[in-house]
């Protein structure tokens, strides 16, 4: 059985880490110093007053700026004297990051992003908040201390210019007709698009490796990440791939040739926003990640794609939110995650997956 291209490996990095986490650690401990202390304010107004001290607050997640950028304008206007500072940065390298700077008490950042399989490994690195008192919806609430600001639904999707509406894959089992074939797919290599599979018990994580081996016989082309599968589609590379709805409703915008395949039932993947422990100005972090939870925060990101969408499948705001939109007009059931359980399950998941995709090479 041939298999298509795919990346090199991206395991064994943890004693790597480790050890360099120890002689950063041991640097730090050297030169003294430490992390300010937590805010003292319990409301959004005096949380203000201590943000506004510090000036500044730098926020990682991994998404373009553009796509920030309106939030961020919403934030400095209702906030002033508060500069955003913010980098696009890979949620995996998010985490290495963190754990190497904590165990310097060097924290470089106040607001980090998790989301799939960063969840887990980012649990200890936020700090304790108590996120009512700046009044976080507890709903949004998540394993204390986390924030879900916006979610990450999962797609198929296909170039419009390349396919015809007649030859759209609608089901699962229809991406694995011979049609699509010697890599007429491309596909995100780290199993990722298998989410549901593992959520919905009507497929099943047993189904789903059968399917990924299935899937594997059609040597699909394989990307490192969603991004570039989207970027092979759009590009007319591979007609029909993974992607991230997100992605295709913004370059729609721009004209691109791209659409949403009806193939369900997919994952909405939740991100989360929190402060990590030791942060440089927690209390500005605190206060932005508030603010992108909050109604106002959410009508700021909204426009760019960007927002939180409900659990499970509802398309009661499918006029006013262009995701939710665009997966009930293609109809797309999708499920999200409720709990740390569902975390560990997927962690367990992804690396059969990969061994099923043919991908997992160390």
């Amino acid at each position: 059985m041939s298999r298509a291209r795919f990346p090199a490996g991206r395991r064994h990095r943890g004693v790597l880490l480790t050890a360099l986490a120890a002689v950063v650690a041991l640097l730090a401990t050297a030169c003294g110093g430490g992390p300010p202390p937590d805010p003292k304010a319990t409301d959004l107004e005096g949380l203000y007053q201590e943000a506004k001290a510090e000036g500044e607050v730098i926020w990682f997640a991994p998404k373009p700026e553009s796509q920030m950028r309106p939030a961020i304008n919403a934030f400095q206007k209702k906030y002033p004297g508060i500069k955003v500072k913010y980098t696009n940065k890979k949620a995996p390298d998010l985490v290495t990051q963190l754990n190497v700077e904590e165990a310097a008490n060097r924290v470089s950042f106040d607001v980090s992003n998790a989301g799939g399989l960063t969840v887990l490994p980012s649990l200890d690195t936020a700090a304790k908040v108590d996120w009512a008192d700046y009044g976080v919806p507890s709903d949004q609430v998540f394993a204390d201390n986390f924030v879900y600001v916006w979610a990450v639904p999962k797609v198929w999707a296909y170039n419009t210019d390349a396919v015809r509406k007649a030859d759209v894959p609608t089901s699962w089992n229809d991406l694995l007709d011979s049609e699509w074939g010697g890599g007429k797919l491309t596909v995100e290599s780290r199993g990722s698009f298998m989410t549901v599979w593992a959520q919905d018990h009507s497929l099943g994580t047993d189904a789903g490796l059968d399917y990924a081996s299935r899937l594997a016989e059609l040597s699909p082309h394989y990307t490192e990440n969603t991004t570039q599968a989207h970027t092979n589609i759009v590009s007319d590379q591979t007609p029909v791939g993974t992607d991230l709805i997100n992605l295709v409703l913004d370059d729609q915008a721009k004209g691109a040739p791209i659409a949403v395949a009806p193939v369900g039932p997919t994952n909405a993947n939740k991100s989360y926003l929190f402060v990590p422990d030791g942060s440089p100005h927690p209390a500005a972090g605190r206060l932005l990640t508030a603010f992108l939870g909050s109604a106002e925060g959410q009508a700021a990101l909204v426009d760019t794609y960007n927002s939180i969408i409900p659990t499970d499948t509802d398309c009661t705001d499918a006029d006013t939110n262009k995701v939710i939109g665009a997966l009930c007009a293609a109809g797309v059931q999708w499920y999200s995650e409720t709990d740390v359980k569902q975390y560990e399950q997927f962690s367990a998941f992804f690396p059969k997956v990969e061994d099923a995709l043919g991908t997992n090479v160390d």
